[in-house]
């Protein structure tokens, strides 16, 4: 299993965008909304895979 702590593409790209906009303007906000799902989602997906990591290793340990 790789380990990557970069930031991914999209989110990146979304942020570029961003940095283009005024803020509270609509287009900001609703990049803000799309930068949010994908900031979730990358950090749900980040938890996940430590926690299959955790329980892998306490598998290891406990010999299953």
């Amino acid at each position: 299993m790789e380990h990557n702590n970069a930031i991914p593409d999209d989110i990146l790209k979304i942020q570029k965008k961003l940095a283009t906009f005024k803020k509270d303007s609509r287009n900001y906000n609703k990049y803000i909304k799309i930068l949010r799902k994908h900031i979730k989602n990358h950090t749900m997906k980040k938890r996940i895979e430590s926690n299959i990591n955790t329980i892998e290793q306490v598998k290891k340990i406990s010999g299953y």
